[in-house]
């Protein structure tokens, strides 16, 4: 059976729409970055699980990723092993994540 190692979840950076496009793309459009995540927040997944107050969007978009980290993955783009830094896919609001093996 293949170890599974934990994992730390850094909330890197909650884009605004106002970061991302110059004006609205869509009517009635969120104006303020995600609510869901504070910049820095860090979130421990130790069996794979979605950790508490997560978001299951955003959760949905990186877990391929906290997978192959957490059975010894890597990716040879990034210089250091055990690393990744993936956004969540709302397009108009996204949240940028490090995700780390520790």
């Amino acid at each position: 059976m293949a170890k599974r190692h934990k994992l730390k979840i850094t909330v890197l950076k909650r884009l605004k729409p106002s970061e991302v496009f110059k004006e609205a793309q869509v009517k009635g459009a969120p104006i303020e970055a995600c609510t869901v995540f504070k910049d820095g927040e860090e979130f421990i997944v130790e069996t794979g699980e979605m950790p508490k107050g997560f978001c299951s969007w955003a959760w949905d978009d990186i877990y391929k990723v906290v997978n192959v980290l957490r059975f010894g993955g890597d990716f040879p783009w990034f210089e250091d092993k055990g690393v990744s830094v993936n956004c969540c896919t709302d397009g108009l609001r996204p949240v940028v994540f490090k995700i780390e093996r520790i």
